[in-house]
């Protein structure tokens, strides 16, 4: 989560940090971009980026209460986010679906 909170502050601003959905979100001008829950990262790719993010390794879908799978979320395992480099390149992805949103 620490990491999490870094890196994100590192590459943009107007990041606040809150518990959400049974995980710890991080909220980027006053949208959901990225959060951990357990020991996973769930990320904000919305529909296309998170079908495509589905077929990497170490990544599965973000799921909540009964079962269901929001179609924009995915979650990555430790091993897909290990390094600070992979870290940064996921985080990536999910500012930059927040920037596309925002045009």
């Amino acid at each position: 989560m620490e990491r999490v909170g870094q890196v994100l502050s590192a590459s943009t601003g107007g990041v606040v940090g809150r518990p959400m959905m049974g995980a710890y979100c991080f909220m980027v001008d006053g949208r959901m971009c990225c959060g951990v829950t357990g020991d996973a990262l769930m990320l904000r790719l919305g529909p296309e980026g998170a079908l495509a993010a589905l077929k990497e390794p170490h990544v599965r879908p973000f799921e909540i209460g009964g079962g269901r799978q929001p179609e924009a979320y995915v979650q990555v395992d430790p091993p897909g986010y290990a390094t600070d480099a992979a870290l940064r390149a996921w985080l990536g992805r999910s500012l930059e679906f927040l920037r596309l949103m925002g045009d």
